[in-house]
């Protein structure tokens, strides 16, 4: 493993890009977490990066708080989180369609509630947030420079004592539509300079 990594690193990398929108659960119910990733791809073996992602769905907690008649009132809260990841992304089997890496991430950031359905930064308190997801993703090559595939992954979340909210540890499902520009510019551009130089497409 240590040897192929450091084969991996002597060649020269391209630009690993991402929208995501993967699918868990909170709460027994369905949600989507959004992010957007970049990083760099070593021939098309390992791919290392950085990221943010956020709830996308409204999650509703109701939280029960006495009034000034000393009464009991039920006061409904969206919650929200964010966190930055740093993730790798190693393929460890590889045929001219079929591809399957172990995706590992680790995130940072915060989570919070508040009365608005849409994102308030400003709002207070804020709790940390440390995760971790490990996974695996199977990959299907259609063509030279497009493919499908789809991740699946478990979210583990450190919870502290101080954080009131819900369990965020999840299964994680995503689907992938995947795009290779660079090869889909060999393919249309064969005589190019450029494709010269870098090309042509491979499988």
């Amino acid at each position: 493993m240590l040897d192929t990594l450091t084969s991996l690193f002597k060649h020269k990398y391209s630009i690993d890009s991402r929208l995501e929108s993967r699918l868990s659960f909170i709460n027994h119910e369905v949600t989507s977490v959004t992010g957007v990733r970049l990083g760099l791809a070593f021939r098309r073996k390992l791919r290392l990066g950085i990221g943010v992602s956020w709830l996308k769905t409204p999650v509703k907690t109701d939280f029960y708080v006495t009034n000034s008649f000393g009464k009991t009132d039920t006061v409904t809260k969206y919650m929200k989180f964010y966190y930055f990841c740093y993730y790798a992304d190693f393929v460890f089997y590889k045929t001219k369609h079929w591809q399957l890496s172990v995706p590992i991430q680790v995130g940072t950031g915060r989570s919070w509630f508040q009365e608005k359905s849409t994102y308030v930064l400003s709002s207070q308190p804020k709790y940390y947030l440390l995760l971790y997801e490990p996974g695996i993703t199977v990959q299907y090559k259609v063509t030279k420079w497009a493919g499908v595939g789809a991740d699946v992954a478990y979210r583990f979340v450190l919870r502290t004592p101080k954080r009131p909210e819900n369990n965020l540890n999840s299964f994680c499902l995503s689907f992938k539509i995947l795009f290779w520009f660079d090869q889909l510019f060999f393919e249309v551009f064969p005589k190019s300079p450029i494709t010269k130089k870098y090309g042509p497409a491979v499988w």
